[in-house]
Parts: C-alpha cells; sequence; structure tokens
C-alpha cells in the first residue's frame, strides 16, 4: 500500500486524497460501480446524498441478509465498523470497504470483548444472544446474534426455560424482557444516540402537535418507550408511516432515517424528536463520518478494507447464520 495511504488510514482513518471539484462525484461512483463489480450497502442512518446512491438501503437485519447474498466482487458498505465487519463475516471471499475507519459505535464500545467473556463465564448454563450492534470479537463469544427488528422473536423462537445472556444494550434487553416475559439477563451497554432524548422537548411538540404520532426504537430508554404510540427498528418505524393513516410524525431514532420516510410518504410531516441539547434533531457522530467524498475515494483506490482473523470469522459466522435462519423461517 501507499505509504501516505497508510498513514492517512492509522491518522485519519480514510483516504484524504483532493478531488477535482469539477468531478461529477455520483457519476464516478456509479461508473466505477460497474467497472469493480462493486456494490454500496447504506444503513438508514447515513447522510442523504449517500443514501441515494446507495444499492440497497436498510437496518441492520436487511444490510446483513443483502451482505450475505450479494454477488459483487466488492462491498462498499457505508455505515460504522460493525457493519462492515458483519459483511465481511458473511462474505469472506469478497472484499469489504468502509469510507471511515473511525465510524465507529458508541453500544459497541460499550462492551468490550475480554470483559464480557468474564461476565459470561458467571453464568455458564446460558445462551448467548447478542445484538448485532457489537464487535465481530464479541459476536464470536455468542450463540446467536439479533437486531431490533428480529430480537423479540427470536428470544420467543427459543424453549421457555432456557436461560439467556442479552448484550451489549440494556435498552433493548428490557423491551424484549417486557414483550416475552423472559427473565434475561443483561449486560449494561447503551447507544448513545437513543439515551439522549430529551423528555422535556417530547412533551412540547406532543401538545405543538396533538394529532402527530410518537414512535420509537427500542434502544431508547424506558420512559421514552412508555409513552411511544409504535416502537420497532428503523425498518419497521418506516414501513409503520407508510402504512398509517397519521399525516405527522414524531420520531425517536437517529435522524437520518427521516428522508426515506419523506421520500416514501410526501405528503406526511416527520419531526426529529429532540436531545436533550442544543440540537434539534438527533445525528449519530459515527454514522456522519461517511461522506460522499470518502467514499468515491474509498471505491477508487479500494481502501480501507476491513479484514478479520479467520478464526474470528469462522466463530462468528455461526451466531449470524442461526439469526438468519430464524429470520428466514419466521418470515422476517
Amino acid at each position: 500500500m501507499n505509504t501516505t495511504f497508510e498513514t492517512d488510514l492509522v491518522a485519519k482513518g480514510y483516504i484524504d486524497v483532493a478531488i477535482d471539484p469539477s468531478l461529477d462525484l455520483v457519476k464516478e461512483i456509479e461508473r466505477l460501480k460497474k467497472e469493480k463489480n462493486a456494490v454500496i450497502l447504506a444503513h438508514y442512518y447515513q447522510e442523504s446524498e449517500i443514501q441515494d446512491i446507495a444499492d440497497y438501503i436498510g437496518d441492520s437485519l436487511g444490510l446483513s441478509q443483502q451482505a450475505a447474498k450479494t454477488d459483487a466482487d466488492v462491498i462498499v458498505f457505508a455505515g460504522v465498523h460493525f457493519m462492515a465487519e458483519t459483511a465481511k463475516i458473511l462474505s469472506p471471499s469478497k472484499k469489504v470497504l468502509l469510507p471511515d475507519l473511525k465510524a465507529g459505535c458508541s453500544l459497541s464500545d460499550s462492551c468490550p470483548p475480554h470483559l464480557f467473556a468474564k461476565f459470561k463465564e458467571k453464568y455458564p448454563d446460558h445462551l448467548v444472544i447478542t445484538y448485532v450492534n457489537c464487535t465481530a470479537e464479541l459476536k464470536a463469544l455468542s450463540d446467536i446474534v439479533c437486531t431490533s427488528s428480529n430480537a423479540v422473536q427470536i428470544v420467543e423462537s427459543l424453549p421457555e426455560d432456557q436461560k439467556i445472556i442479552f448484550g451489549p444494550d440494556r435498552n433493548l434487553g428490557d423491551y424484549v424482557k417486557k414483550k416475552t416475559g423472559r427473565d434475561l439477563v443483561l449486560w449494561n451497554g447503551a447507544c448513545m444516540v437513543h439515551e439522549i432524548f430529551s423528555q422535556e422537548k417530547i412533551d412540547a411538540l406532543r401538545a405543538e402537535y396533538p394529532n402527530a404520532k410518537f414512535i420509537a426504537h427500542p434502544e431508547c430508554e424506558e420512559h421514552i418507550l412508555a409513552q411511544a404510540d409504535y416502537i420497532g427498528s428503523t425498518s419497521g418505524m418506516l414501513k409503520f408511516t407508510i402504512e398509517d393513516p397519521t399525516d405527522t410524525f414524531i420520531v425517536a431514532t437517529e435522524s437520518g432515517i427521516l428522508h426515506q420516510m419523506q421520500k416514501a410518504s410526501p405528503s406526511k410531516t416527520f419531526i426529529p424528536a429532540p436531545p436533550n441539547n442544543l440540537c434539534a434533531c438527533n445525528d449519530c457522530p459515527h454514522m456522519k463520518l461517511n461522506t460522499l467524498e470518502k467514499l468515491y475515494n474509498c471505491l477508487y483506490y479500494e481502501q480501507p478494507e476491513i479484514t478479520l482473523p479467520e478464526d474470528i470469522i469462522i466463530r462468528a459466522q455461526k451466531p449470524i447464520e442461526r439469526m438468519l435462519d430464524i429470520s428466514a423461517k419466521l418470515g422476517l
């Protein structure tokens, strides 16, 4: 690899090469995709211009399913690090690229694998279910991986007497406990984006828009979920806004999803639930590290590339494939 590139990746996390300002980036990215047989997978929380150029836009479950079945040679993952790792685990022979290596995840960071391994040792008779928002190493310590789209159904698919450790998100774990009635042992992790919604500001919005429906992601805190008209994954929330006749929605999750909601229902109004700071909406700083310029350089130079040890890939494949199998059988 070029020494400058290596320096960039270590210091910055991305290829920092100047791009001709007259270049039509969208057109060039489309050209490079065809030339390299590449596919762009983007999470709903990405900037709108990245969503608009992606071959597939989705939540963690949908993106995992796409990564598992794509026939592309190169996967460019416009998301965060653990998502690109999941794609590499499911397609180890393919080249997986991430526009910015520093696009991490506060939830994933809240569960270091070596500490979770010690936690797991305390419950030797428990099956381990981990939320997909975690490192490849943590997946390798798991029996089943889940997403917010299928966590409830996966737990319900297991025998009622099965003892379960659920991690790393305690809020999603609490939600699953309430929905299933199971006594889960929870790891104490959380997502920074979903833990800073302001109850006071949401109450004010609901008073201002009395006919609006309030919808929330299950990673939100319990007191936020308690007042929601609908709780679901990002794809579930999008589907709800399309199918529900209400014309105004207050949305408690990362604000990137509002782009797809507005595209799907242009006559409806979508209001981001505000955080407890001076911002009007709640953005994930990690997701927003990816830009169209970084995506172009990433595809052009085929760096940064996600690599994983073979033993981690082999061990992490099993719980992910188990999730995909259960999801397929349940029609999810």
